[in-house]
């Protein structure tokens, strides 16, 4: 018998290793990534997809179908790795996508492509392809997948460089009855859902309460609330706005509000039913109690309510929803006369806002000592919107400027009628100018903090006793239960004849309500002075830095 023959089934198998080839491009393209903070790497599959790729194949024809084979298992491993949205998301969205003009999705597309990556990417193909010629480069990938799920076993995620910065715009509750006691425990998948689970739970008793009836020496006045789209305070930064004179003029300034989504519908559910605790996405789209719509809550005490655009409301079902879940079942006010300069990204008209204030100033002045509770939607800084005429999506900065003078002139205009007008801003989400780690500029699949901080503004037009000097600020962290509470306790109209208004006593104890964000598909949430996402229900890993 030869020495060929004598070998044993396994010591022949030991014979049939073959290395990862040009797969170790791959992975090391991924550590790369991973090392900058740009990939959501799941150790444990990658791992699988490894062994795969190495198990012994005794016939080469084998070999070169499993390579095959490896190929479509291997992209979408490495979309799934990638913070990109998932396929449910895209799905979901693919109708609202089909609105797009062309000339937006062709800049999508450039938007997305970085070419420095693409560059570095060629630079590592090149270092790999030299240092291959002398290194089994395969011994060290196949070690780091095996370090990387070696570290995963203590915590919930990966961090391989060393963090001390926390993501912009969020803040720890201050007070122990703000949050859930599992926030002193280790950041653990379980602890982290047991945090998320227990947020949920304590809102649904969290309800803010109106009076059932006003009192005989209540005081008329009109209730407009303003929520603009895509409009944080990184976006303010970014565009040097954060000190613009409209900020200024507020009562009440919320520092730290979280706007809780960074989608147009989910957001304006939210806020048309402030009057009860946080909901979960899925939340937004169930029946909810009658006491958490604050419009209903203000009808009921005479304030008759009104819905106001600078846009049809057909994209996204945005209108259908505001109905449907925000139960706003007013006619919406007229656009027409009004003239508009800014086409959306959908080709459709976009009515100047100015002119949609005064003629909504215009008809209240008519009504005389009625109430009104109105909401008023513009979406002149949403991406991809362009000036009359153009074809490419005009810059930000002049947009946001030009709504803010607008604002701002308004406000000039409110203040010579005298009307008593409680105004309140409040933005949908945030417009992503920058972009991170996890998102390019103008993507909002994920409510990052960046995207969700947004500034809220109150302030009673017509009052005996105007504020004077920088607005209160509200630092504690807030969302729209804190909105409610405090117009609650303005709805008796009292304050506008009063001889002074103590703002320090009207916004003492507002409602907390940690800065926990989510889409459909993506949960963003802080927990010990860091921040935390949760991707398609899988694990919770740290908010990239």
């Amino acid at each position: 018998m030869d020495a060929k023959n004598s070998m044993s089934p396994k010591q022949q198998l030991w014979r049939y290793w073959r290395g990862l080839g040009g797969w170790n491009f791959y992975f090391l393209l991924k550590f790369a990534l991973l090392w900058f903070g740009y990939l959501n790497f799941h150790p444990f599959l990658n791992l699988v997809f490894l062994a795969f790729l190495l198990f012994p194949l005794r016939v080469e024809g084998m070999h070169r179908v499993r390579n095959i084979i490896a190929i479509p298992i291997g992209i979408a491993l490495f979309y799934h790795d990638t913070w990109l949205p998932g396929v449910n998301s895209i799905l979901s969205q693919g109708s609202q996508v089909a609105g797009f003009s062309a000339a937006y999705l062709l800049e999508l597309v450039n938007r997305f492509i970085n070419w420095q990556m693409v560059g570095a990417g060629f630079v590592l193909l090149v270092a790999y392809l030299f240092l291959s010629q002398w290194i089994r480069i395969t011994v060290f990938t196949v070690a780091a997948v095996a370090w990387l799920n070696i570290l995963t076993l203590g915590g919930p995620a990966i961090a391989l460089l060393p963090s001390s910065s926390v993501a912009s715009g969020t803040s720890a509750p201050s007070s122990e009855e703000s949050a859930p006691a599992a926030a002193t425990l280790p950041p653990t998948n379980e602890n982290l859902t047991a945090y998320l689970n227990q947020f949920y739970t304590r809102e649904k008793s969290r309800v803010s309460a109106f009076p059932a009836a006003l009192p005989a020496d209540s005081q008329p006045f009109d209730v407009l609330i303003i929520n603009i789209c895509s409009l944080s305070w990184s976006d303010l930064q970014a565009i040097h706005l954060d000190t613009h004179p409209l900020w200024q003029r507020f009562d009440v300034m919320f520092s730290q509000f979280n706007s809780a989504t960074a989608y147009s519908g989910p957001a304006s559910i939210r806020l048309l039913r402030a009057s009860c605790g946080q909901t979960s996405h899925q939340g937004l789209y169930q029946p909810a109690n009658r006491e958490c719509y604050l419009f209903d809550n203000l009808a009921n005490l005479g304030f008759k309510s009104q819905l106001m655009m600078d846009h049809s409301g057909v994209f996204g079902n945005y209108l259908k929803e505001v109905r449907e879940e925000g139960d706003m079942q007013s006619q919406l006010l007229s656009q027409q006369g009004i003239s508009h300069q800014i086409t959306s990204f959908d080709g459709e008209p976009i009515y100047n806002d100015l002119e949609l204030l005064n003629r909504w100033l215009s008809g209240t002045t008519q009504q005389g000592a009625a109430r009104s509770a109105t909401f008023f939607n513009v979406i002149p800084l949403h991406d991809g919107n362009r000036l009359v005429g153009t074809n490419t999506s005009a810059d930000f900065a002049p947009r946001a400027k030009t709504l803010l003078d607008q604002l701002n002139a308004f406000f000039d205009v409110l203040e010579k009628s005298g009307r008593k007008v409680l105004v309140v801003v409040v933005p949908e989400h945030g417009a992503a100018l920058e972009g991170d780690k996890m998102q390019m500029s103008g993507l909002r699949d994920i409510p990052s903090p960046s995207i969700t901080h947004i500034p809220v503004g109150m302030k009673l037009f017509g009052a005996a006793a105007p504020h004077q000097g920088a607005p209160l600020e509200v630092k504690t962290p807030s969302s729209y239960l804190a909105v409610s509470t405090l117009v609650s306790r303005l709805v008796d109209g009292k304050n506008f004849v009063a001889p002074s208004i103590d703002w320090e006593a009207l916004t003492q104890e507002l409602p907390q309500t940690e800065a926990i964000s989510e889409n459909e598909n993506a949960i963003v949430m802080p927990y010990q002075d860091k921040v935390y996402i949760r991707l398609n229900g899988g694990d919770w890993v740290p908010y990239p830095q």
